[in-house]
């Protein structure tokens, strides 16, 4: 009985979380929307208004544990297709590729050599007969498997933001010959730029670009608006890494642990990547012994946690250094106030999530997310078959409007409750029963029954 009781209420649960098997429609149009290096507590620390604003009428995810490297193109890659940097391939901002023999640097990434290993978003929707733009969004004026979106914007930053919103929501809404796009992501460089110039403890100077900022998102509301995209579409703001303090007191020097003629440097600071000359195993010995707040790798002892293990472009041996720290090859320059590329378990790395929109909840908010989460999201809301990914709906269906879920925690502790009041409520009845049946009874007289009706026996 107890198990019937309790399959029927687990059952009942599973009801109310199952999929909306509506029929379907065609979905609203989705804008992605990044403010690099936006850390996630910024919106406890600064007024933020407008963003405020924008998830008072959507949803909020507090914290969004981004992929590890904790560096822009990685990240931004990860975002838009749901892969671990070793799976996508795009593992720092620097690389090597031991194959090709090519070297990879912001200033020289539009080989699609580099990006092939995946396929963005604004690819995959075109599979769906939907066009598809990207403003100056890492990678997106790349030709991958001779493709870009239908329309791109290669990176300029004289752009202002107000242009680049003007050309998106142009390219939104079309025209009368020419069907308006339905996945949009646009790219802004602050606050990161200012949080390497100052710090993010830097209170005056943060509080000024994250005022711009927020300006920038309510010329965003307002362009939406005017131009009636507002309410019709899905909108996702969110960043692709946070930001830490560093100071010339916490450098780690690497000529102070071996002579660089033993290794060939590829990426430095805060995760240095390089390639031993002679004997890896003794390189690495150095580098292991180097610094209290630097931690050597061999490429096949890194964490799994990280997923940063399975892929060529990761050299021989990795170093990363802790949070704040800086790793340098000599001397004392302090390269920037502010940092990100640590270990992406800091709270200090990770971004948000705001969204907002027809398909979303509105005041709903939750503590946290994976970044990998938020390409099989837009698959959902764009209505396209997902690409392999390393992501999962299962927290992020949670903000859509059309999904129910229930706290794991709070199905958890009802299944506990419910079974402790059915046995409660067993071995009660079950008490008064055996003490019905046992309790002594009252004294009563032998009743002897006198059949008038049976004569004696007279022969």
């Amino acid at each position: 009985m107890l198990l019937k009781l309790l399959l029927g209420f687990l059952c009942g649960v599973c009801g109310l979380v199952a999929e909306n098997d509506t029929a379907k429609q065609s979905p609203p149009p989705l804008l992605l929307v990044s403010f690099d290096g936006f850390r996630a507590d910024y919106l406890k620390r600064f007024p933020m208004p407008n963003l405020k604003l924008l998830y008072s009428q959507g949803v909020l995810v507090e914290q969004l544990t981004n992929v590890f490297i904790t560096k822009t193109f990685p990240n931004h890659y990860s975002l838009v297709t749901g892969l671990y940097a070793e799976s996508h391939g795009i593992l720092a901002s620097n690389m090597y590729d031991p194959i090709s023999h090519k070297h990879f640097n912001p200033r020289n990434d539009s080989d699609p050599m580099w990006w092939s290993k995946a396929q963005p978003l604004w690819l995959t929707a075109l599979d769906s007969g939907y066009k598809t733009a990207a403003m100056m969004w890492p990678g997106s004026d790349v030709t991958i498997g001779n493709r870009t979106a239908t329309h791109f914007f290669p990176y300029d930053p004289d752009v202002t933001f107000q242009e680049r919103i003007g050309n998106v929501t142009n390219w939104m809404l079309g025209n009368g010959k020419e069907q308006g796009v339905m996945f949009a992501a646009l790219y802004w460089e602050e606050p990161d730029r200012s949080g390497h110039a100052f710090g993010p403890d830097n209170t005056t100077a943060m509080t000024k670009v994250l005022k711009e900022v927020d300006d920038n998102i309510g010329l965003l509301m307002s362009e939406l608006k005017r131009s009636g995209l507002w309410g019709r579409i899905n909108l996702l703001v969110t960043s692709d890494h946070g930001m830490a303090q560093c100071s010339a007191e916490r450098l780690v020097r690497l000529d102070d642990c071996l002579h660089p003629d033993n290794y060939t440097l590829v990426d430095l600071t805060p995760v240095a990547a390089l390639i031993p000359n002679g004997d890896p195993e003794a390189v690495f010995s150095l580098l292991n012994k180097c610094h209290p707040h630097m931690t050597a790798y061999l490429k096949k002892a890194i964490p799994d946690r990280l997923h940063y293990q399975h892929s060529e472009r990761i050299q021989p041996i990795v170093l990363i250094a802790d949070e704040g720290w800086t790793i340098v090859q000599r001397g004392n320059k302090l390269p920037r106030l502010g940092d990100h590329g640590y270990d992406n378990s800091l709270p200090s790395m990770h971004p948000f999530l705001a969204a907002a929109g027809p398909s979303f909840h509105r005041g709903y908010r939750i503590g946290s997310l994976q970044s990998v989460d938020v390409y099989p999201l837009m698959c959902r809301l764009l209505a396209v078959p997902a690409q392999p990914n390393n992501g999962s709906l299962a927290q992020a269906r949670c903000l859509l409007a059309s999904e129910t879920c229930w706290d794991v925690s709070l199905v958890i502790c009802l299944v506990v409750g419910v079974l402790l009041l059915l046995s409660a409520l067993t071995v009660l009845f079950g008490w008064m029963s055996l003490r019905r049946h046992s309790s002594p009874r009252s004294f009563q007289r032998l009743q002897v029954c006198d059949d008038d009706d049976d004569d004696p026996l007279i022969e």
